[in-house]
């Protein structure tokens, strides 16, 4: 809970060791010395890499085997998304043989080999192959391919076997005390697989909150809550990309919501007007008012656990004789009060294992009965030294995973992992306590866990930013391949070098160069590199070294017209700087000069230019140190519709997501259409524009197919673009041709059974 000091300084000499961001010039020089490539930066690090000589560029097709081909389809789908995410360009998908093979392709096959259900093989020649027993391994496998490309567009020759170590790699989110909106989920979601992590455990009840709708027991619900649709959809796409949602309505504590709404279930001690937010479990009523729960929301998560809570109940079972005397009566005359609690575990236990799933329950409470034990089939989840310690728990038969609160623990507005320790000093083996196992292929593994004891410190967009850096450490711990460098000031340059998934959507509304590969001219520490100015994270920044002739630039993957460039300076700012732009990388023109740039936030609009690389050119520095920035932001234009009127052919019911959310310039708010697949949105340009770029950035429920069109009454339409394969996402459509005042998406065909639901409807000329 309490974290340890993190920062220790190194110097330049660690960064040249690194690998960081560097001129063109020095990588070919050390690409002379070196034939054969080392070992890349990919988070986890690779299990066993072969370095060849040389590079390979990928050209555009993914070639899944013929006798794969359904097996492998959904992550041939999602790879295809991401890259054409990273690099702007579609990628197209066949099926063939590997006989069939081009230079550039990348293959996927299915193959037996000695790397477990998750691991896969890698052979990067003047083509990708990527082969796996199973279609996890393989997704995992474009994961290390895509994260190869985020740094650089030409891929390291060789070899590679990877596995992980622990089946269970993920993130626990208190929802239940905070709210989070369903875009942090899918950011989570896409986030996570990035790193290879496979375990999204959503906490969706507690005593500030119940975040999940019933029909059932409606007067219990949050009015901030995720409706069962949401969360349908999130499953969806945790299911695309190899996260199992694990469910918890925690009972028979933390209930203070369903306590307000029922005073009469509340366990209370003799003479006391109320207790502590928990139910009462010798009341027959209280049964049957948790069946109604997990009754109702079992059937609607299909994965293979559901998490029943269990924690911390009540430690002063003297002071409630109800709960002695409900024991003695069903367990017998040893019983004790304890017992009461421990029957109510295992009942729930029966109901979940009657739906086909695996009960899970944290640790604390379990043991110290008199007349009954746990049933060793519930899965326990280890979080701290009380009670039995970790060994007993294994002894007793049950699956354990180690949710030590130090170091996975991250508390808003109170605790956070010691990076340092986590990394260069434990291990998933070392349970709170000091505690270890016998076998340690008895513990399933471990997650982070956002814990929101004081949920109004942060928004979720800054636990996004806060949890980014221990939810790598932990990849690379639990993954448990051999560390590419030593130390966590080291390994901070590898997390700037990886970066996030291509489709983490930027919280600056049309940012072009959120989220895309960056090369510096130098670093100033290992923890301060260039993927960090384009992050969208503001607490996170690049400095270059202690000289006036620096550089950062941003490839935007494509020509792109740039009208704004947003420059967050750190106190180290360039006093004279020049914003250019090239369509090669080697050739520049320049845009925008000054001389007497006063640092803080410099906001550069009315450019005017087109490229594919955009650079801030340093000049000079304002002081002693280098160049620094939080943020290096480029715009490609005027937003025509930001704000404009908008109106659409409907709106979901029961919600208030109106048309108007779509142009409002919040990446938070959306339109969100009703159940039919003819839906449109529209937005009135005021006037009759030019129109050449559309960008769409859809929610969970996307259009399959779609038109944009253009009108200049409104009633007569011409289409300038239509796609009957969409995969949502974000679609970024340029090249357009025409002209209108009013610009409409027409869905024809809807992908989910949900409406049509647009987070962001942008137009430029």
């Amino acid at each position: 809970m309490f974290t340890r000091p993190e920062r220790i300084l190194f110097g330049l000499l660690v960064v040249a060791c690194m690998a960081a961001p560097v001129p063109t010039q020095a990588v070919a020089g050390a690409a002379a010395a070196q034939a054969a490539n080392p070992a890349p930066m990919v988070i986890p690090a690779l299990r066993e890499w072969t370095g060849g000589e040389g590079t390979a560029r990928l050209t555009g097709r993914i070639v899944r085997d013929a006798g794969d081909a359904a097996a492998l389809a959904t992550t041939s789908a999602v790879f295809a998304d991401d890259l054409r995410a990273l690099t702007g360009q579609a990628v197209e998908q066949v099926v063939g043989q590997a006989s069939e093979l081009q230079a550039g392709d990348v293959y996927l096959d299915l193959a037996v080999s000695q790397v477990g259900a998750e691991g896969y093989n890698l052979a990067i020649t003047d083509r990708v192959q990527i082969s796996a027993p199973a279609d996890a391994g393989v997704f995992y496998g474009t994961r290390t391919v895509l994260q190869l490309l985020k740094q650089k567009a030409d891929l390291p020759r060789g070899s590679a076997k990877d596995w992980p170590t622990k089946p269970e790699r993920g993130l626990m989110v208190d929802a239940g005390r905070k709210y989070f909106t369903p875009d942090f989920f899918a950011r989570q979601i896409q986030d996570l697989a990035y790193l290879k992590m496979n375990t999204l455990h959503l906490h969706l009840t507690d005593d500030l909150g119940f975040r999940i709708e019933s029909t059932r027991h409606p007067e219990v619900v949050s009015a901030e809550h995720l409706t069962k649709r949401q969360l349908a959809d999130l499953i969806a796409l945790a299911g695309r990309y190899h996260i199992t949602v694990v469910p918890e309505i925690d009972m028979p504590g933390h209930l203070r919501p369903v306590i307000n709404a029922h005073p009469e279930l509340e366990l209370r001690a003799p003479g006391q007007p109320s207790g502590g937010g928990i139910v009462d479990v010798s009341k027959p009523e209280v049964y049957a008012f948790m069946k109604d729960l997990l009754d109702e929301y079992l059937p609607l998560f299909p994965g293979p656990y559901w998490h029943i809570g269990g924690d911390e109940y009540v430690q002063n079972t003297q002071d409630f004789p109800q709960l002695l005397q409900y024991a003695r009566a069903r367990y017998g005359a040893s019983a004790n009060a304890k017992d009461s609690y421990l029957g109510f575990l295992n009942w729930a236990n029966q109901i979940v294992r009657a739906a086909g799933k695996t009960t899970r329950a944290w640790s604390d409470g379990v043991g110290g009965g008199g007349a009954v034990t746990v049933s060793p089939d519930i899965a326990l989840e280890f979080w701290m030294n009380h009670g039995l310690t970790a060994q007993q728990h294994v002894t007793n038969g049950h699956a354990l995973s180690n949710q030590s609160w130090d170091p996975t623990y991250y508390i808003l507005g109170h605790g956070r992992p010691d990076l340092t320790w986590t990394y260069e000093t434990w291990d998933p083996d070392w349970f709170q306590g000091g505690q270890r196992i016998s076998d340690p292929t008895r513990n399933r593994g471990s997650n982070l866990h956002v814990w929101c004891d004081f949920p109004n410190t942060e928004t979720e967009d800054q636990v996004a930013a806060g949890i980014k850096q221990p939810l790598r450490v932990l990849s690379q711990q639990l993954w448990g391949s051999p560390k590419l460098v030593p130390t966590w000031e080291q390994f901070r340059s590898v997390i700037g070098a990886v970066g996030r998934n291509p489709q983490w959507a930027p919280r600056q509304v049309g940012n072009l160069a959120a989220g895309r590969p960056v090369t510096v001219s130098s670093v100033e520490t290992p923890d301060l590199v260039g993927p960090y100015a384009v992050d969208s994270d503001p607490t996170s920044r690049w400095a270059s070294g202690l000289s006036d002739n620096q550089w950062i630039q941003v490839d935007l993957g494509s020509v792109r017209s740039v009208s704004g460039v947003r420059l967050s300076w750190d106190p180290a700012y360039g006093k004279a700087y020049e914003i250019q732009l090239s369509n090669d990388g080697t050739t520049w023109r320049k845009i925008y000069a000054t001389s007497s740039s006063d640092g803080g936030i410099d906001d550069l609009t009315g450019l005017t230019g087109a490229g594919r690389y955009v650079r801030m050119q340093g000049i000079a520095r304002a002081n002693q140190w280098g160049y620094s920035l939080w943020e290096f932001e480029v715009y490609g234009g005027t937003d025509l519709a930001l704000g404009k009127p908008t109106t659409a052919s409907s709106v979901e019911p029961t919600t208030t997501w109106e048309g108007r959310f779509a142009t409002d310039g919040d990446g938070a708010t959306r339109w969100s259409s009703g159940y039919d697949d003819t839906g449109w949105l529209q937005v009135d340009l005021g006037s009759v524009q030019p129109v050449n770029r559309v960008r769409l950035a859809w929610e969970l429920s996307y259009a399959r197919a779609y038109q944009v069109q253009v009108s200049n009454d409104g009633t007569n339409w011409t289409s300038l673009y239509s796609n009957s394969a969409a995969d949502g996402g974000l679609d970024d459509l340029t090249g357009l041709a025409g002209s209108g005042r009013y610009v409409r998406m027409l869905g024809t065909a809807r992908a989910t059974q949900w409406g049509y639901s647009l987070w962001s409807f942008e137009v430029y000329s």
